[in-house]
């Protein structure tokens, strides 16, 4: 499945670019990361520098329309935003300074107020098992 990523191009000599928006499918990526196109035909990259932010995907199979009008003012007053929206998904960006305890506290009320809701982080855990965090907000600088 190949999704195309809002960016803009930094250096096309050395091949990088930044992301405008947190992607949907893409793991480990998020709004404002900077990446090195490998290979554009296999979508192939390379992480080059975080900006700080998570990329949070929100699912519910219906009524996607009230979740969003519950939840992306909540995310704007965290100082985030809301990326994407489909008929089945949501894709927030929000840095990580706010907190992981006060943003997971907001989509777990979303899960309570809205059934059939389920939300992931797209870039804290490790892409190969799903489960291990990735710690890079320790070391960000």
């Amino acid at each position: 499945m190949f999704e195309s990523l809002s960016a803009e191009v930094l250096d096309t000599s050395e091949n990088t670019i930044r992301l405008l928006k947190s992607p949907l499918f893409a793991r480990n990526l998020a709004a404002g990361d900077k990446i090195k196109v490998i290979d554009a035909e296999s979508a192939e990259y390379e992480l080059v520098q975080r900006s700080g932010n998570l990329c949070v995907r929100v699912f519910r199979r219906h009524q996607i329309e009230a979740l969003a009008e519950f939840l992306s003012p909540e995310i704007e007053k965290l100082g985030g935003s809301l990326d994407l929206q489909t008929d089945r998904a949501l894709v927030f960006s929000i840095h990580f300074s706010i907190g992981f305890t006060s943003i997971e506290a907001l989509l777990n009320q979303a899960v309570a107020e809205y059934p059939d809701t389920l939300w992931y982080y797209g870039n804290v855990y490790d892409p190969v098992d799903g489960t291990t965090p990735l710690l890079w907000w320790e070391d960000f600088e």
